[in-house]
């Protein structure tokens, strides 16, 4: 793909090596069409696509001169699924997260309630003998005909476009049984035995060769289409949210600004701003477009974009990001970028493309019905020619070859995935851990990396008192008494970690300041219980002829080179202290560490910081290799870094600067604490906050993923023993009932383990 990002918006952007387009693709059912599509598509002359089965679009590069949209959209009609230009992602702030669901997903429920609604009394008439009355079966054959046509008509039609391009998949093999089951049943209905009033099913297991006129697989039919589109339903549903990242992101910015014009404020929305123009940003307020500051001076908060947990200080000329937070002074702003290209716009386009990168891993039981689907039906029609050659007669070799079918007909299969995954969900969600869906547990297995996001992650992602260097007729609780009084009026978030931290040490309410005045850029100063007090940065006290003491002036120098903010406090004429803030440590940081290295991951802290301050939170929790001063926009880069030198990547952020490079990764773990631009990127989402939560996340995720193999090996392998007894023509319905029953019990109970998982 080319690296170069195209405008959001309009889906195509002319780019000097030609066109690049971005099409919804519709009617994939599995990773298997994606690959399909994007073989189709590469084929074409001077045509480099991609395609992604998690967000259901092809990102497509092309040359103009030779190919046309048009011809794109044909090429992927022409191999059985659509294709066309979406609208654009922005739309109204929370319009394109309600129009959304309600397209996508209401066919697939209403199926779904359908074949359930309808399925669960075919079921049990079929496995009680009690409900079989007189004329039992013919109500079977009335409530199972709508689920295995409507309901399970997606399964038909992908299997009919796969068979078109000579493949095979799951929904072949769910095909092919459904239907045979219920074709089987018609004719025993209508020209066999099974439609005299008073038939009923036995409940004996006997193996004897029958001629099968007697036998129905309604239940069968109804049964494996109702649990597959649920375990397809809850899938979708999970799938739909791979969209609303960008949506969450594009929402971040302010929605209306005050602009001045002639002189006069006046409120407009946001998307009306245009570049030069003059806007009024007040104290707690949003920053509504990158721009530069004309009047004013502020500290902002830009540690959701940038990662940086110490607030920027910006006066006259500096520049300012949207959607970041002015935390001090009014600030009179003239923009420079508006909408697409606003750093916030860049970011959401890097979300995108890293998401469109990221194929969905293929479901393992796609790639076993790929080689056991053909088997089967070669197998069936082998019995069909060997009984038909035998001279057993037409219906004896009939019943033999649906009996080969009905027994693959994957009823175990279709619970084996969705079990194990709700199980393991379900047991996450009690943990504090919340799994996306089954294409990330795929992920986990293989990752031997772990890169952990600094501010908000390994650290609490808020400014803190750490340590208090006093003078020697000086104590503590009189420096925190007078400086966090003066402090607490001050908006700063360094001053509030300062009155916040002398207030917990104290234990009682700050004093009030008789005086108080902010020095915009250097501190504050005012007079509290009869004493002049400055606090802030020593050129501050410098204004004031006052220096500090060797000591201090060392201990000073020591916090800054540890990457801490050094706060010089003095009053009466005299330096008195160093106070020492910073973004501390997470108590539970350097525990996680040891269990992530348990896993057989590497931890790798990556920051937008200083690399005085990463080093030295590294070094706390106990991570040998750091990445600092990394811009938002680049953390990306970093983690396509690792992932080329072979590595399989899992990123653990919380900041809208984490979002595209958690969706990059190959797993990407969300603190639920965080923004939801960086929980709607991620695949696994941590709703405490406790790093030590990501190791219980990715043990259980290997656990699921587990338990799901070991569905898939007992689920095929009921079938492919049952296999020869319905070739030799010896299965009774009973017995296919009850190896079916017995599978499909063995599965639910093995993924009720998952409930057992300790953290």
């Amino acid at each position: 793909m080319s690296s170069t990002h195209t405008h959001p918006q309009p889906p195509r952007g002319q780019e000097p090596g030609g066109a690049q387009v971005e099409l919804a693709i519709g009617g994939m059912t599995c990773a298997s069409c994606a690959a399909r599509i994007e073989k189709k598509l590469n084929r074409m002359d001077g045509v480099e696509a991609t395609v992604n089965y998690a967000t259901e679009k092809a990102k497509v590069t092309y040359r103009s001169d030779d190919v046309g949209v048009r011809d794109l959209i044909a090429t992927v009609e022409a191999t059985g699924y659509t294709a066309e230009e979406p609208p654009p992602p922005q739309r109204t702030s929370d319009g394109a997260g309600t129009t959304e669901e309600p397209d996508d997903l209401r066919p697939l429920r209403q199926r779904l309630i359908t074949a359930v609604v309808l399925a669960v009394p075919v079921i049990a008439m079929a496995m009680v003998p009690a409900l079989q009355f007189e004329y039992w079966q013919w109500l079977s054959l009335t409530l199972a005909a709508p689920v295995v046509t409507y309901a399970a008509w997606p399964f038909h039609r992908a299997a009919w476009t796969n068979a078109r391009h000579g493949a095979a998949t799951m929904d072949t093999l769910i095909s092919v049984g459904t239907s045979a089951a219920f074709l089987w049943s018609l004719w025993a209905l209508f020209f066999g035995t099974a439609g005299t009033p008073g038939m009923t099913h036995p409940f004996e297991l006997t193996i004897a060769r029958t001629d099968g006129a007697g036998n129905i697989y309604l239940e069968a039919a109804a049964g494996v289409t109702a649990f597959i589109l649920a375990g397809r339903y809850f899938e979708a549903r999970s799938k739909r949210k791979a969209g609303a990242a960008l949506r969450t992101l594009l929402e971040l910015g302010a929605k209306e600004v005050t602009v001045l014009r002639d002189g006069a404020e006046q409120l407009i929305p946001t998307a009306e701003l245009q570049a030069g123009d003059r806007f009024l940003v007040r104290p707690g307020e949003k920053i509504a477009t990158d721009g530069r500051v004309v009047e004013g001076s502020s500290a902002v908060d830009a540690s959701m974009l940038t990662g940086e947990s110490v607030p920027v200080e910006v006066t006259v000329g500096d520049t300012v990001t949207g959607a970041t937070l002015n935390a001090g002074g009014r600030l009179v702003v003239q923009a420079t970028r508006v909408g697409a290209d606003t750093q916030l716009a860049r970011m959401a386009r890097l979300v995108e493309d890293a998401q469109n990168g990221k194929a969905a891993a293929q479901r393992l039981a796609d790639r076993i019905s790929a080689v056991f689907v053909p088997v089967v039906i070669a197998l069936a029609l082998g019995t069909l020619g060997f009984w038909l050659g035998s001279g057993s007669g037409l219906t004896a070799a009939f019943t033999a070859a649906v009996a080969v079918l009905i027994i693959a007909c994957p009823c175990a299969l279709g619970l084996a995935t969705p079990t194990a995954l709700m199980v393991g969900t379900g047991r996450g969600a009690q943990l504090g851990i919340l799994i996306k869906g089954p294409e990330v547990l795929e992920s986990t297995r293989r990752v031997d990396t772990v890169v952990l996001d600094k501010t908000g992650t390994v650290t609490t992602g808020r400014m803190t008192l750490l340590t208090t260097h006093t003078t020697d007729s000086t104590t503590v609780g009189e420096v925190l008494c007078l400086a966090g009084a003066l402090e607490h009026s001050s908006e700063h978030p360094v001053a509030q970690a300062v009155a916040t931290g002398a207030a917990e040490h104290l234990g009682t309410a700050l004093p009030a300041p008789e005086d108080f005045a902010n020095v915009p850029g250097l501190g504050v100063q005012g007079v509290v219980d009869g004493h002049a007090v400055l606090v802030g940065r020593e050129q501050l006290l410098h204004e004031w002829e006052i220096h500090l003491p060797p000591h201090l002036e060392r201990a000073k120098s020591e916090a800054e080179a540890a990457g801490r903010t050094a706060i010089a406090v003095a009053w009466d004429g005299e330096a008195r202290a160093i106070l020492e803030v910073a973004d501390a440590l997470k108590e539970t940081s350097p525990e996680a560490v040891r269990r992530l290295r348990a896993l057989g991951l590497t931890p790798i802290l990556l920051t937008g910081d200083n690399r005085a301050v990463a080093e030295s939170v590294a070094a706390e929790a106990g991570i040998d290799e750091v990445i600092a001063e990394v811009l938002p926009q680049d953390k990306v880069d970093v983690v396509k870094r690792l992932q080329s030198e072979g590595r399989s990547v899992a990123m653990v952020g919380d900041g809208v600067n984490d979002a595209a490079a958690l969706a990059q990764a190959d797993l990407g773990l969300a603190m639920g604490t965080g923004t939801d631009a960086a929980i709607e990127a991620g695949d696994l989402t941590l709703v405490r906050g406790d790093l030590r939560v990501a190791a219980d996340a990715i043990r259980l995720a290997r656990r699921t993923l587990g338990t799901i193999r070991s569905n898939l090996f007992w689920a095929f392998a009921y079938n492919v023993a049952a296999l020869p007894l319905a070739a030799a023509g010896l299965l009774n319905p009973m017995i296919a009932g009850a190896a079916m029953a017995f599978s499909s019990v063995f599965v639910v109970g093995n993924s009720l383990r998952l409930r057992s998982f300790r953290a």
